[in-house]
């Protein structure tokens, strides 16, 4: 952009601020683009904070989930990002992730295998490497709680049988829920999946609990053991 292209902020009209516009319109009148700007603060010498914004954005096709997925090197590349801008935008997009993760309340009953992936897609679904978690329901059907089993690479995680069964005797469940994320997007499970389904089943029905499920999650969609009568 050239410097006779560009028109600071500071000379818009007030309404066209975002800060002020924010005040005087509220959030919703914002785009990602304006809401970004009052994130950076400022943008360079040659570029508004909301043109450094919009650039931003255009690199991940205008689409914030992309965003959230930005390490803090891919946003330095951008002239007019410093570490502190970085951080700043990271930051921000975490927030909405955990946000996006309380409001999925694991209070509710779990009905399906949509509310399941309703619950554990913003927390598993867009990660780089795979997670195991175990959901432990009670006999009504109500999540009792969520358990990190075990994080691993992109293509795989360890599962540690024993700390299933000794996280669900502890907490009282009845049932449990098994689910993991594919990076790769990819929905058909492999063979190491199903053969941790066959062992951890097997092992519940000698407790006397019962896996209800194995849920594999990606960043849009989801597979269903039980859905699919593989179960």
């Amino acid at each position: 952009m050239s410097e006779q292209a560009y028109f600071p902020i500071r000379h818009w009209s007030e309404d066209d601020r975002p800060r002020e516009k924010l005040l005087l319109k509220g959030k919703a009148a914002l785009s990602d683009a304006e809401l970004i700007a009052i994130l950076i603060g400022s943008g360079s010498r040659n570029e508004s904070a909301v043109d450094l914004s919009k650039r931003i954005l255009h690199s991940v096709n205008n689409n914030l989930n992309e965003l959230g997925k930005q390490s803090i090197d891919q946003l330095l590349k951008f002239k007019g990002i410093g570490e502190a801008k970085a951080i700043a935008i990271q930051a921000a997009m975490e927030l909405a992730r955990r946000r996006r993760s309380e409001e999925a309340s694991p209070t509710k009953k779990i009905m399906s295998s949509q509310s399941v992936f309703e619950i554990m897609q913003p927390i598993i679904g867009e990660l780089p490497h795979e997670e195991f978690w175990i959901i432990y329901l009670n006999n009504s059907n109500k999540v009792i709680s969520k358990f990190q089993l075990s994080k691993g690479g992109i293509t795989g995680t360890l599962v540690d049988i024993r700390l299933v069964f000794k996280n669900a005797l502890a907490c009282g469940a009845v049932g449990l829920i098994l689910t993991h994320n594919h990076p790769s997007g990819a929905l058909k499970p492999s063979e190491a999946d199903k053969q941790i389904t066959n062992k951890l089943k097997t092992a519940a029905e000698q407790l006397d609990l019962k896996v209800l499920d194995h849920i594999i999650i990606t960043e849009l969609a989801y597979y269903s053991f039980s859905d699919e009568g593989i179960l």
